[in-house]
């Protein structure tokens, strides 16, 4: 039966925010540990360390998210190892951000100037000693800006968790959207919200990336 939207059911679209956010910072610390492995694999010497990093690469970004998120909630189910939407979608998201951060991460490393490493290698440093003090630091401020602007791409991909069945905001909208029928108010209000999580790290991406570039010139 339809009802009318109600402060209950704009309370319960704001409360699903928390799920939306709690899934993205699990998932970008998972992510970020993830990436950081699949970037040193990537710039590292031994030649199956970089091909097995560059075939993981190849398959998460190679392949929708959606399909991602379906494989790992069904597929597992199929297999006898049925999880909890929340679970999915960690794991999916995790794996998807890894790809992504890692390559980030990757070019940001490989962005360093090739006489830092030659100069740390000329002071006996080990590999380790050379990215921990030397190559990462740098790297790392390369890499804040896209990392920033692909975070903005991991809350809005969290929508996609609605599919399984993970109630977040997009998924609280579905179902407020179900009784009410008012979707252009429903979905015009989780649209909001989503603005709201996002345009901030959008402007401090730019920021960064200004800041970067004017540090670049001078």
């Amino acid at each position: 039966m339809i009802r009318a939207f109600s402060s209950a059911d704009l309370f319960f679209i704001i409360s699903a925010v928390r799920w939306t956010l709690i899934l993205s910072v699990i998932a970008f610390l998972g992510g970020a540990v993830g990436g950081m492995v699949v970037a040193l694999a990537r710039t590292a010497q031994g030649g199956m360390r970089r091909r097995v990093a560059a075939a993981f690469i190849q398959v998460f970004q190679g392949t929708p998210l959606l399909m991602q998120l379906f494989l790992v909630y069904f597929g597992l189910a199929v297999i006898g190892l049925p999880i909890d939407p929340l679970l999915a979608a960690t794991v999916a998201l995790t794996l998807h951000a890894s790809a992504y951060l890692g390559e980030i991460w990757r070019g940001a490393i490989e962005a360093v100037p090739s006489g830092q490493t030659e100069a740390a290698t000329a002071l006996s440093l080990s590999y380790i000693d050379r990215m921990r003090y030397v190559v990462l630091p740098q790297a790392m401020r390369l890499a804040t800006a896209p990392t920033v602007g692909f975070l903005v791409q991991l809350i809005k991909g969290t929508s996609l968790a609605s599919i399984i069945g993970f109630t977040e905001l997009t998924r609280a909208g579905q179902i407020i959207n179900n009784a009410t029928f008012k979707p252009f108010l429903v979905f015009g209000t989780v649209a909001a919200l989503y603005f709201i999580l996002c345009w901030p790290l959008s402007l401090l991406a730019r920021r960064i990336e200004a800041r970067m570039r004017l540090a670049v010139t001078r």
